[in-house]
């Protein structure tokens, strides 16, 4: 198991970032609509350089003509794409998703598997989207490598200058108990949006971690410096 390698000093570390942001965001869960696995499996794949608020209304209209995955399946990618497009990238999602859907009917008898390495054989299926079924869906341990994750960790101080999903997916698992994974990522991804934010400066005044963060104690002390020179 990966846990018992970890650095000690980062696994307290994560240990205390985990627990803050639980009482940050006591409720946090995946803000992708869905009531199924294979929902989530589409829902996901919408969601690539798309936001959740998008796919979640562009669901309502997918889903309001084809209520089940054999519906989905039956489908022609080409009419999938109509409906899909304003997520973007409109005909490979739409490509992936039929391909997808048939797999699952014809392959795995309309059950979406509950195993990692199975859902990665599916079509257009990631890392990224297999961790966040097998934890959302089946509870299984999960680390979900998205965007919002891998520029939080950097920042905090938990990985050092990894940015490649998977090699940051494998240094956190050495980081983070297993049962923590699913919901600690999905915690990530409400502080990365509403404090630890990407395209204007980090809150970090506001910041529930700011005294335990690698990043917010640089600029605290580069300010300092600044202010003693003046």
């Amino acid at each position: 198991m990966l846990y018992q390698t970890g650095d000690k000093k980062k696994q307290k570390l994560a240990a205390e970032v985990i627990e803050r942001l639980r009482r940050e965001y006591p409720d946090a869960a995946c803000t992708l609509d869905y009531d199924n696995a294979w929902k989530l499996l589409v829902g996901v794949r919408l969601a690539a350089q798309c936001t959740d608020e998008r796919v979640n209304v562009v669901v309502e209209e997918l889903y309001a003509k084809y209520p089940t995955m054999e519906v989905l399946a039956a489908a022609e990618a080409e009419e999938i794409e109509a409906i899909v497009r304003p997520c973007g990238l409109g005909k490979s999602k739409a490509r992936d998703i039929s391909a997808c859907m048939r797999m699952i009917r014809d392959v795995y008898g309309g059950q979406v598997p509950d195993d990692f390495d199975e859902l990665l054989k599916l079509p257009g299926v990631g890392r990224k989207s297999a961790n966040l079924i097998v934890g959302d869906v089946f509870g299984k341990p999960a680390i979900v490598t998205d965007t919002h994750c891998i520029r939080l960790v950097n920042r905090i101080g938990l990985v050092d200058g990894i940015k490649e999903p998977k090699k940051v997916e494998m240094e956190l698992w050495k980081l983070i108990p297993p049962k923590e994974g699913s919901d600690f990522c999905h915690r990530l991804v409400y502080h990365g949006r509403e404090v630890c934010t990407a395209r204007t400066t980090p809150h970090c005044e506001r910041c529930c971690l700011s005294d335990i963060c690698a990043s917010a104690n640089t600029e605290n002390n580069e300010k300092s410096r600044e202010k003693n020179e003046k």
